[in-house]
């Protein structure tokens, strides 16, 4: 029998996986799209399959969310691993666009069961020797390294294109087989550190579990729907993720691809896009934090209303400029009021939620975030090739602002919420 881990070799083994986890990604962040069009697709024909691995992990999402729960993190966790490695694989190997959409579905799935189990083993380990132990710290520094992995990952990417050893191979490729080889990595390690006691109910009854989770993922988007229904601020909020998700499309997809026009080739610009995308990742963190010095004087809204707009018309400048300088500043100062508008946004979901439901309207917020991007990258790759680039950019970028106006009922309701404060306060002094 497994032997529970004490909290310090839990901690040890979550961040060690956190980094094995997310540095691989890294190396591949900024040239994604660009090995589709190096081998051939047309710019519609990258993001349509691209679009396919936000539709699985919609699909999925809700029925998986309890495999973790019925079959035990480890499992999942590892199986989640394995996916990991085979889509690199056949993404990396592809040259039609059907082996593109299989390499995104195998993604999608593996993003689906990724999602969860290594956190959740980690807060029931640690739970499990320490009842009363707060986990947010060490929540804090997994996020951190997250991002330092995907940045330093990112870095060294455009190194490795920019090195090209392999003259007879395109410059993109030697980053992807590193990509592949460190997810194998991260699958051993997974395999050889990640320790769980042997659950109680045997096979049958942990399939038992998982398939009746399977079945209440329509309840659950019912009850979603219903709480969209009944909560014109939860719903508003939901409204602004789709507009939000769609504008992600301009900086997190469109951006290489502009950026390979500009230069002249994908391999030029995928030197170029690891120092960027890492860069990236850092001003992102600048913008969580000045989001937190904003919101303390003008309010969490008015921050939101204010972070989204100014994010949307970043995309929109992206889309006008004509240089890869000007294009790489607009991408900086845009995904820093992307960073700027994440931690306001979940506040506010957090508000409307509550115990009972957070998870669900986490989930619904996350589920529309990934069908948004996915049907956007689709329309905007089509836009892109009937007409240009840049007007696909500068269109939906415009269309991501008017996202913004559904912040309204949040801003009446901080207001309304402020008052009470105000006459509790006064209440409070005359007593």
């Amino acid at each position: 029998m497994t032997a529970v881990l004490s909290t310090a070799a839990a901690r040890r083994v979550f961040l060690t996986l956190t980094i094995t986890r997310w540095f691989p990604i890294g190396l591949v962040v900024g040239i994604i799209t660009l090995w589709p069009l190096e081998r051939g697709l047309t710019v519609p024909e990258a993001l349509s399959a691209t679009a396919l691995m936000g539709v699985t992990v919609f699909l999925l999402e809700l029925p998986t969310s309890g495999f973790a729960d019925a079959f035990g993190r480890r499992p999942v966790y590892l199986t989640a691993a394995v996916f990991y490695v085979v889509s690199g694989i056949v993404f990396y190997t592809a040259t039609a666009w059907w082996q593109f959409a299989l390499a995104a579905v195998l993604t999608g799935v593996f993003r689906a069961l990724d999602s969860g189990p290594l956190e959740a083993w980690f807060v029931d380990t640690v739970h499990a020797t320490a009842p009363a132990a707060e986990v947010d710290g060490d929540l804090a520094t997994a996020g951190a390294l997250l991002g330092g992995s995907v940045g330093a990952g990112a870095i060294i990417s455009g190194g490795l294109v920019w090195w090209h050893p392999f003259a007879s191979q395109s410059a993109l490729l030697l980053p992807g087989m590193t990509y592949i080889a460190l997810a194998v990595a991260h699958l051993i390690t997974v395999a050889v550190i990640l320790e769980e006691p042997p659950r109680t109910a045997g096979v049958e009854s942990s399939a038992r579990r998982a398939m009746a989770s399977a079945h209440e993922a329509p309840m659950v988007v019912r009850d979603g729907l219903s709480l969209l229904r009944h909560n014109r601020v939860l719903a508003g909020l939901v409204t602004v993720e789709l507009f939000w998700s769609a504008g992600m499309v301009v900086f997190e997809t469109f951006q290489p691809i502009r950026l390979a026009e500009l230069l002249g080739s994908e391999a030029e610009a995928g030197a170029l896009m690891g120092p960027v995308a890492g860069a990236g990742w850092g001003v992102f963190a600048l913008g969580s934090g000045l989001s937190g010095l904003a919101s303390r004087r003008i309010g969490v809204t008015r921050t939101a209303i204010l972070a989204r707009v100014l994010n949307g018309l970043g995309a929109v400048v992206m889309g006008l400029v004509a240089g890869p300088v000007a294009l790489v500043a607009a991408y900086a100062v845009t995904y820093t009021l992307h960073g700027a508008a994440g931690p306001m946004h979940s506040t506010l979901l957090h508000r409307e939620a509550s115990d009972r439901n957070r998870a669900t309207v986490l989930s619904m917020n996350s589920m529309m975030a990934f069908l948004a991007f996915s049907v956007t990258a689709v329309l905007a790759g089509l836009l892109a090739g009937a007409t240009s680039t840049q007007v696909a950019m500068m269109a939906v970028g415009a269309v991501s602002v008017v996202g913004a106006f559904f912040y309204r009922p949040a801003l009446r309701a901080e207001r309304a919420r402020a008052q009470v404060g105000r006459v509790a306060e006064q209440a409070t002094t005359v007593t």
